[in-house]
């Protein structure tokens, strides 16, 4: 994308509301129907405002956080010193309290849980030792970088307990918050659950636009978004706790942090937001109901700064915003909420008093999708369907040993994505595709807000929902396109594309 410099004014941020994209309690007796025509009472909603949710059971609510506890921040990943690689990233078990005097089991990435933020330069290239402590396979997920297929960290792609690699990531593409995850088959769901995530920033310095906040851990704040079920004894037991349509929790977590709070000193910040649940949709607004600028999707800045008043984002999608606190007075309090007025992330502001002026942001000289690119016939249709252990893609669970698509490396392709519904109205399903950046050409036909111009890895499917995406794969390879219900792609609802 070009842009050039035009005055606008930076925006407060608003809305975070949070809703959950499938059931916790849900259940259907197998005679699944689909239904092609009947809107069942449950008609779709727009990405830019959704309310309701998808599903076919109760959503548990989460809890306002208390606001005990300072917000951890992961630190940035430390280059290695006289190694034949730059950094080292291990999974491995520990032990995390989040609730006082209590000692949970986590998985954690080189430490008890989550990962450290690894900032890779635009354009750079960095060696990574990946090395599995756990008990049981593993892989490393680069989600939203653009790699070979062999590096990639699918599900062909098992690291055993005990075994070591290094692999070379380039940052070959424009800088992105991305983030890594295991993807190991049939597992991934509970790794995840018990705590392996970590962001991954392309960076870029902000060369394009200096004016956007980018000192990390200060005014450049990454926030991880999950939802947790704990038993009775405040352990994280996932085979007792999960739930097949996605495992939704009733308690709120930040960063690893419950009952978070964050203190606020600079006017203008920076938040890259990751909706790493397993399965909940998080719909995102502000206490004060201000509204706030969205900067950037998965893969790349908007095409356009675009002030909004909510965001929603499903399971593995990412968002950046900036919020001016300077507009706040000392007797305002500010907090980030849910659709049900659940306090997520409520904040200390401790300014200085200094005002902010209007700054400096890009507009485009280009459109984001060319007249061309939107009239490019649909190359293949992709047909989401089902829920619990019985969803498919194309009518087909995933089989390692099949290929379902082939399209040539380099070569630009419209897909159709269709949530199919079921006699229930189907659910919700966030599409992902791996080894590609895409752009979001359309949903039921109509053009896609300025909030979703932007490259993009995942999309939100509704039901009975067609999508159509525009995707380059760059590299040559075998990758999986796959449901971002992770309970769902561990069910097999997953499909494989080889790029020749």
């Amino acid at each position: 994308m070009n842009h050039k410099n035009k005055l606008i004014g930076i925006v407060l941020f608003s809305a975070i509301t949070l809703s959950a994209c499938s059931s916790n309690n849900g259940g259907m007796n197998s005679n699944m129907m689909s239904e092609e025509d009947s809107d069942q009472g449950m008609g779709g909603m727009n990405q830019g405002g959704m309310g309701s949710m998808m599903d076919h059971g109760n959503v548990p609510s989460l809890t306002s956080s208390e606001g005990l506890n300072d917000l951890a921040i992961p630190p940035l990943l430390e280059k290695q010193k006289d190694q034949d690689y730059d950094y080292e990233v291990v999974a491995q078990e520990g032990t995390t309290e989040f609730f006082k005097g209590v000692s949970t089991e986590t998985y954690g990435y080189n430490g008890n849980l989550l990962g450290p933020t690894l900032k890779i330069e635009e354009g750079k290239k960095v060696d990574v030792k990946i090395t599995n402590d756990l008990s049981e396979p593993t892989t490393f997920h680069w989600h939203g970088l653009e790699v070979a297929s062999e590096i990639d960290g699918g599900p062909s792609d098992e690291i055993q307990p005990g075994e070591s690699r290094i692999v070379t990531l380039e940052a070959d593409q424009p800088a992105a918050t991305l983030w890594y995850h295991p993807h190991v088959h049939e597992m991934t769901a509970e790794q995840v659950y018990r705590g392996l995530s970590g962001m991954l920033l392309i960076d870029s310095s902000d060369k394009e636009d200096p004016t956007i906040p980018n000192e990390y851990g200060v005014n450049d704040i990454p926030l991880i978004f999950q939802d947790r079920l704990f038993d009775e004894d405040k352990q994280l037991n996932y085979n007792q706790l999960m739930n097949e349509d996605g495992t939704l929790g009733d308690v709120s977590i930040v960063n690893g942090t419950v009952n978070p709070k964050l203190t606020i000193t600079e006017p203008i910040m920076r938040f890259r937001l990751l909706n790493g649940s397993n399965a909940r949709n998080y719909t995102f607004s502000l206490s004060n109901g201000a509204s706030f600028t969205q900067i950037a999707s998965d893969g790349s800045l908007l095409d356009e700064p675009v002030e909004i008043q909510e965001l929603t984002l499903a399971a593995s999608e990412r968002a950046e915003i900036l919020i001016d606190f300077s507009k706040l007075t000392a007797e305002e309090s500010l907090a980030i909420i849910n659709d049900e007025g659940v306090e997520l992330l409520p904040f200390d502001v401790e300014l200085d008093g200094s005002t902010v002026d209007s700054t400096e942001m890009w507009t485009t000289e280009e459109p984001f999708l060319s007249q061309e690119e939107k009239e490019m016939p649909v190359e293949k249709n992709i047909e989401l369907f089902g829920m619990m252990d019985m969803v498919t893609i194309n009518g087909k669970k995933f089989d390692a040993d099949r290929i379902d698509l082939r399209q040539e490396q380099g070569v630009t392709e419209v897909w159709e994505v269709y949530n199919k519904k079921d006699m229930m109205g189907g659910m919700i399903h966030p599409f992902h595709i791996h080894g590609t950046q895409f752009k979001v050409i359309s949903r039921d036909g109509k053009e896609v807000g300025l909030n979703e111009q932007g490259l993009k890895d995942s999309i939100l499917v509704n039901p009975g929902e067609k999508v159509k995406i525009l995707v380059t794969f760059p590299e040559k390879g075998v990758y999986v396109f796959h449901c971002h219900i992770l309970e769902h792609e561990d069910n097999g609802m997953m499909g494989q594309i080889e790029i020749y």
